[in-house]
């Protein structure tokens, strides 16, 4: 893909260096979630993209290609602008960047990340970026935000129904590689499900962690079969596809994932499972994961764990819900959402089955069922200065008072309660700013480690 900054944008926002006021000297913009589907927003990515876009310096043949492409494109292109960041700047950007640490917790409708000029005679720049900024910003939020709702909602249940906490890190994994738009899609929203959860099967989001944010091996997965690896053997060696998984991949500490419903689940339930491989598999030393992947989600989770437990038996925990042995537990990885989560795990607390025996594997519904709109971002601008003198810019459309925006530059404070609240960089006073500045004119100030931005993510 091309990384031209330059060309990273919306075509009108070419044009727009020739509608500013006269005499602006600066823009300053901010980004916020103003709602959407959650109340609360997990901050993360930003880094990613300083590190891979701003940290570069534009070159001379980046502008002899947006010249070229915009002029072709039927847009007006700022050569003098660009010619001037190359030779005053040498090609870095000029603009400061302020943003809330990564892995910050925080109510919607708070400014996340500010942005402005600092360069008076740049003062177009930090709306052009408004493209690439944004989508760096949204997308990986979002994610972050929706893979912390569902780590919520299980472990509300594990609370409820479970002994205690084990295993909540892996409870779920990551599907969603195949069902995104791109690689850098897969990676960015796989390495911000990694935030709340230590399982994937996205390798790509491992790779951006360790590229972008130093981490070792934020992840991890274990063998599993996909139907093809089943249905190869043979309707009439169904059996034998399963016997030769444990034979593979069984083991003292192991886990081994099988998709069992080829044919029929609850057929190789009794016949294979709790049949012929009944005693390799209470003895195999480690956990043996039977995997739907038809049917009504909710109905197929509990009648797969209770046809278990009428083969393996069950045991009752101190809370009076029933759990399977610990050499054998289900994962659902079809039809999962946060929502069908709830619903699940709702359905096994009314038979009394504990959130102990499952696991959930997400997609597309983590990784690509999102867009700008699941949590109403928006970048605006929220003041300028002409001549020297700050001025107050904002929105405030009669036919839509959700879209009104913020006035000033902006600041992030803790109010009386603890909670963040944005206000206006002159009511400051005394109250310590949390947006910390993360980048200016080239330079990365603050460059976090993964492990780091995932306590806080547990700390909150």
């Amino acid at each position: 893909m091309n990384n031209n900054i330059i060309l990273n944008v919306d075509s009108y926002k070419t044009s727009h260096y020739l509608q500013y006021p006269p005499g602006a000297e600066i823009v300053s913009s901010y980004i916020e979630s103003r709602g959407g589907d959650y109340d609360y927003s997990l901050f993360f990515g930003l880094q990613m993209f300083l590190k891979h876009y701003l940290t570069q310096p534009i070159l001379p043949a980046d502008i002899e290609e947006a010249d070229d492409v915009l002029t072709a494109h039927g847009v007006p292109f700022n050569r003098t602008g660009w010619q001037y960041i190359l030779d005053v700047h040498g090609g870095y950007l000029p603009v400061e960047i302020q943003a809330v640490p990564e892995g910050t917790i925080m109510p919607i409708s708070n400014v996340l990340v500010q942005m402005q000029n600092t360069d008076p005679y740049c003062p177009w720049l930090t709306s052009y970026l408004e493209t690439a900024l944004l989508r760096a910003v949204w997308y990986p939020t979002t994610v972050a935000t929706r893979s912390n709702v569902c780590r919520k909602i299980i472990q509300s249940a594990l609370e409820e129904t479970a002994d205690n906490q084990q295993g909540l890190d892996f409870k779920l994994h990551d599907f969603g590689a195949r069902g995104v738009s791109s690689m850098e899609t897969a990676a960015i929203g796989g390495a911000a499900h990694l935030l709340n959860f230590m399982g994937t099967d996205t390798i790509s989001g491992i790779l951006a962690l360790r590229k972008y944010y130093g981490a070792d091996m934020p992840g991890f997965s274990i063998p599993a079969a996909e139907h093809s690896t089943i249905t190869c053997w043979g309707h009439d060696h169904e059996g034998d596809a399963y016997a030769n998984m444990l034979e593979q991949f069984s083991g003292a500490d192991k886990i081994v994932a099988v998709v069992s419903d080829s044919y029929d689940l609850f057929h190789a339930i009794e016949k294979f499972w709790g049949g012929s491989l009944r005693e390799q598999v209470i003895n195999n030393g480690g956990t043996v994961v039977i995997r739907p992947d038809s049917g009504n989600p909710v109905d197929i989770v509990c009648a797969t764990i209770q046809r278990l437990m009428d083969q393996f038996g069950s045991r009752e925990n101190s809370k009076g819900f029933r759990v399977l042995p610990d050499y054998i537990r289900v994962i659902q990885g079809d039809g999962i959402s946060p929502e069908m989560i709830s619903h699940i795990l709702e359905a096994m607390k009314s038979k009394r089955l504990s959130a102990e025996n499952i696991a959930f594997g997400m997609g597309g519904e983590l990784l690509q069922k999102v867009n700008r709109d699941t949590m109403q971002f928006a970048m605006k601008a929220s003041a300028i200065q002409i001549h020297g003198h700050w001025q107050e810019v904002y929105k405030d459309p009669v036919t839509d008072n959700d879209k009104r925006s913020k006035r000033g530059r902006l600041a992030l404070m803790l109010d009386k309660q603890g909670s963040l609240q944005t206000i206006r960089e002159s009511e400051l006073g005394y109250s310590i700013n949390k947006l910390e500045t993360v980048y200016r004119n080239g330079k990365l100030l603050r460059d976090e480690q993964f492990e780091c931005i995932r306590q806080r993510v547990i700390v909150n």
